[in-house]
């Protein structure tokens, strides 16, 4: 069976739901607790066996590469008063793969994202990862996800959502049952009575190695823009095994404020070392709330 090495990274956005936080601070670098989005991102992947892991980003990003590096000043800070403890913590984003840094000069979709990282993966599937999307789970859902993959055509992460919520979502249609399922194709944000199902497309993704030639075939669509699941739509035409994984853990949306709220606090409370504290300050605030 062909193994999945390598994980993309889409770090390319403009984060404007999170302005003005976001103005001059990359939306993927705000901290859920003491660590940036994206490095919970990183870790599941290598968590999942990767060991490549590709970054698109885009122009005023340079934050990502100094995490991800050895050049900042507080490791020089740490080498020079010898504090191990420190120089640990600070060393520890950068030993945990290989990366490489490729730069979407235009924001023209994601598939276009994807394609810009194309010479580190024709020839081979690999994972596909929304920093935006951070998945709290016993196992990293991308390793639920590989078990789970055949070894051709791709796979997509999908969660049940509500009703209500169907229109902020791409639907897939399923072939019949079971987990992961094949599919007949995917809907982009349907009203909920055209939806052929309630299952949302979530930001995991395994892309299978023909992807390429179907971005090549993709027309632009609004402002120009090439999107995946015209892709991953090129695929399923094509006869190709494309398939839907509901994975097993919880999907915090943190592009939006009140989900970066909620998955600071729930990391938070699953953390021994801070949980009892803030449980209390909660309580308190509670307790001032009803007064």
């Amino acid at each position: 069976m062909v193994q999945v090495r390598k994980a993309v990274v889409l770090a390319a956005g403009l984060g404007t739901r999170m302005l003005p936080a976001t103005k001059a601070i990359p939306k993927e670098m705000l901290p859920v607790v003491d660590k940036p989005l994206i490095q919970y991102a990183v870790e599941e992947a290598c968590g999942a066996g990767l060991s490549t892991i590709i970054f698109v980003v885009a122009e005023g990003k340079q934050a990502i590469a100094d995490h991800f590096g050895h050049t900042t000043r507080v490791e020089a800070f740490a080498r020079e008063q010898r504090d191990q403890g420190l120089l640990d913590l600070v060393q520890a984003p950068s030993k945990l793969a290989q990366f490489a840094f490729v730069l979407q000069d235009a924001p023209r979709g994601i598939a276009h994202a994807v394609a810009c990282a194309r010479e580190y993966l024709e020839g081979e599937p690999f994972a596909l990862i929304f920093p935006d999307d951070l998945i709290v789970s016993e196992r990293p859902c991308l390793a639920q996800m590989i078990d789970a993959y055949q070894g051709s055509g791709s796979m997509i992460a999908v969660q049940e959502v509500a009703t209500e919520d169907v229109p902020q979502y791409g639907i897939v249609d399923p072939d019949g049952g079971g987990n992961p399922v094949r599919l007949k194709g995917i809907v982009e944000k349907p009203l909920p009575e055209d939806a052929p199902s309630r299952l949302g497309v979530v930001g995991r993704y395994i892309i299978g190695p023909s992807i390429f030639e179907h971005i090549d075939r993709i027309v632009p669509g609004k402002n120009g823009e090439l999107q995946i699941t015209d892709a991953l739509a090129g695929q399923i035409g094509a006869g190709e095994p494309v398939t839907a994984f509901t994975y097993e853990g919880t999907r915090f949306d943190t592009g939006r404020p009140v989900g970066y709220l909620t998955a600071n606090i729930a990391v938070a409370l699953g953390r021994p070392d801070i949980a009892p504290a803030l449980r209390q300050r909660l309580a308190a605030l509670e307790a001032q709330r009803v007064d």
